[in-house]
């Protein structure tokens, strides 16, 4: 797990990482959000191949910000891939809601992709929670209106192979723009997507 020290002038930030992924992946970001002194959140969430449920992985979330910053240091969340949607929960069924001011959603399933359709949730319940139509992606649809309050604002690639179809990778509420890059990784490590992202998440 990646920490920074926090900042008076800089409201602290939460990086969730996604599916055969490790805090490394924003590696490059966080490079950048440190030359700004951002307060850092980058937690370690083992999902065991796409086998522990996505609500686990949020109440694991929650733990963490918990013992960083307490229960209500407001923060902003920017969740990649299957961690937008771990994020979700945490602000719609843990209550994150009530402590964050911007959530970025970046090549997020927010309804959930093809690529997970087939997968039974008794092997992965993780990744059938991703699947178009799960349990847990109609409970965060149908009640999405908490998220009204939140500056939201969702990323995608047109032409993710991970997330099908890429151009739905959208949350209900606040600006929806697609990156100049070809794939989904690109996403999250790409200069021109990283000179989005960071344009973003500095903003006030």
């Amino acid at each position: 797990m990646t920490t920074t020290v926090p900042s008076p002038s800089r409201r602290p930030l939460v990086l969730v990482h996604g599916l055969w992924d490790t805090p490394h992946l924003f590696r490059r970001l966080v490079r950048r959000l440190e030359e700004h002194d951002v307060p850092l959140l980058v937690p370690h969430l083992p999902h065991r191949f796409g086998a522990v449920p996505l609500h686990t992985l949020a109440e694991q979330l929650d733990d963490h910000i918990r013992r960083r910053w307490g229960d209500h240091v407001e923060v902003d969340l920017l969740g990649f891939s299957m961690g937008g949607i771990i994020g979700r929960v945490w602000l719609q069924q843990l209550g994150g809601v009530h402590r964050t001011r911007r959530f970025v959603s970046v090549g997020s399933p927010q309804q959930g992709t093809v690529t997970a359709q087939w997968i039974p949730s008794w092997l992965c319940a993780g990744l059938a929670d991703m699947k178009r139509g799960s349990p847990l992606l109609r409970s965060l649809n149908t009640d999405a209106q908490a998220l009204k309050g939140l500056d939201c604002v969702s990323y995608y690639c047109r032409w993710d192979l991970m997330v099908v179809p890429g151009w739905q990778a959208h949350l209900p509420f606040g600006l929806v723009s697609s990156l100049p890059v070809f794939t989904h990784q690109q996403l999250i490590s790409h200069p021109r997507s990283l000179d989005v992202l960071l344009g973003t998440l500095l903003s006030d």
